[in-house]
């Protein structure tokens, strides 16, 4: 199973930037998609299907035009998981997992701390997916938790780390949450396989920060423990350029 995970800062704008085109060259069996920006009805499926996604569904935010998370697939799902359950979290559409077999596929968008009434916001949402995330697997061990979760974990994931170290997404309570959502029975699967710096998934439109790679990792494929020997290769896709994010992508043996 080859698995991207890519937060596209708007589904509609990535369209008009052949981000279908980029995705059928790179030929994942499941896209997960953050930061969707738009409603289902916004958007001709169609173009979902003839580039060889017929299964495709979306969990759009209730204010219009604002975050949202999606998945697509070539192979039915068996089950999907529209939400968490948890009013706050469903009303932002911040979370969507597709069943196949046993191994939950879930696409995950974190919120941001912009300013200190989205910080709290944050904060309550990490503690409150902690506790999702342990009840969920005690059905579903085999779960993938993909996504922008807006924290860079360590200081190799984030260009100026002394800099920023009082900026959100690099504070030392959100860095301690991912870590031990990791030490929770979660791989970091980029960093199972690479340890090297300088490798980002975000990177500002100021200041040609992307030119000169002054970027934070922000998007994780986090794998349950009982999955990780079946971890193939997990790497992030650089090259594309629909978005201020990149994709990630990993796979996982039959």
């Amino acid at each position: 199973m080859k698995i991207v995970s890519y937060n596209v800062n708007g589904i509609r704008a990535a369209l008009r930037k052949d981000f279908l085109v980029w995705l059928k060259a790179v030929d994942p069996d499941v896209v997960c998609l953050q930061e969707i920006k738009a409603n289902k009805e916004q958007l001709n499926l169609a173009l979902f299907e003839e580039a060889g996604y017929p299964y495709n569904y979306w969990f759009s935010a209730q204010k219009k035009g604002y975050s949202g998370v999606a998945i697509l697939s070539r192979k039915k799902p068996d089950e999907i998981t529209v939400g968490t359950g948890i009013e706050y979290m469903d009303f932002e559409g911040r979370n969507i997992t597709a069943h196949f077999g046993d191994i939950a596929v879930m696409s995950m968008y974190l919120p941001s701390g912009t300013n200190l009434a989205r910080l709290e916001h944050k904060l309550t949402y990490m503690a409150d997916f902690q506790k999702y995330a342990d009840e969920f697997r005690k059905n579903h061990p085999n779960l993938i938790v993909l996504g922008d979760y807006n924290i860079c974990h360590q200081a190799i994931d984030i260009h100026n780390p002394v800099g920023l170290k009082n900026v959100s997404g690099f504070l030392p309570v959100e860095r301690e949450w991912i870590g031990n959502f990791i030490k929770s029975g979660f791989t970091d699967s980029f960093r199972h396989f690479n340890k090297e710096p300088d490798n980002y998934t975000w990177w500002s439109y100021r200041a040609n920060a992307r030119y000169n790679n002054k970027g934070w990792r922000l998007d994780y494929g986090m794998v349950a423990e009982p999955l990780l020997d079946k971890l193939e290769r997990s790497i992030i896709l650089s090259e594309a350029r629909h978005s201020d994010h990149c994709p990630i992508l990993l796979e996982l043996k039959d």
